[in-house]
């Protein structure tokens, strides 16, 4: 068999059905898409899920799992090679001035510096979390570190709902008594 041999198998490769080009073809007038309607018209019909407004088989189904995402903690990341650019030799340096020199936009739970890059100056960092690289650095540069505690996490609590709840009762109460509060 050579190249210039080969050919599709018998029937796998079909013309294209050619619609909508007059009656004489038995596919014209609505070329198979029936009279009127959103199927009928171009750019038509309904994504795929949507179940005519019903709500989807999606969002019926119950959630599955655990994320913790909302206790987790999120630092504000910054360099070494980016506090060698911004801060002077002998520059005290606190999440408050990290914010002010425009490294980070904001604190989330706290800052961290990482290792990357080289230190040279002496430099005193007051921040929440340090890398063990980040560490040795600017301990080798003469600077000193110290790591602030970190910021207390969202705790529910739960005596807003049962003051609320008591106030309700209250209200139910004085319903039935006839006063009005």
């Amino acid at each position: 068999m050579k190249l210039h041999e080969l050919s599709p198998a018998n029937g796998s490769n079909r013309e294209t059905k050619r619609i909508g080009r007059g009656h004489g073809s038995g596919w014209g007038k609505t070329a198979g898409k029936g009279h009127k309607g959103q199927w009928a018209r171009s750019g038509g019909g309904v994504r795929p899920g949507f179940e005519g407004g019903q709500t989807s088989l999606a969002r019926r189904m119950p959630k599955r799992g655990f994320n913790n995402k909302v206790f987790a903690t999120e630092y504000a990341i910054v360099n070494l090679r980016d506090l060698e650019k911004r801060f002077d030799t002998g520059a005290v340096i606190d999440e408050a001035a990290i914010v002010e020199s425009g490294l980070i936009k904001k604190e989330l739970d706290g800052v961290k510096i990482l290792g990357m890059g080289k230190l040279t100056k002496k430099l005193t960092i007051t921040v929440t979390a340090f890398s063990e690289s980040a560490k040795a650095k600017i301990e080798a540069a003469g600077g000193s570190v110290s790591a602030l505690p970190e910021k207390p996490k969202f705790v529910p609590n739960n005596e807003g709902a049962k003051k609320r709840a008591a106030e309700k009762i209250e209200r139910a109460k004085n319903a039935k008594s006839g006063r009005i509060n």
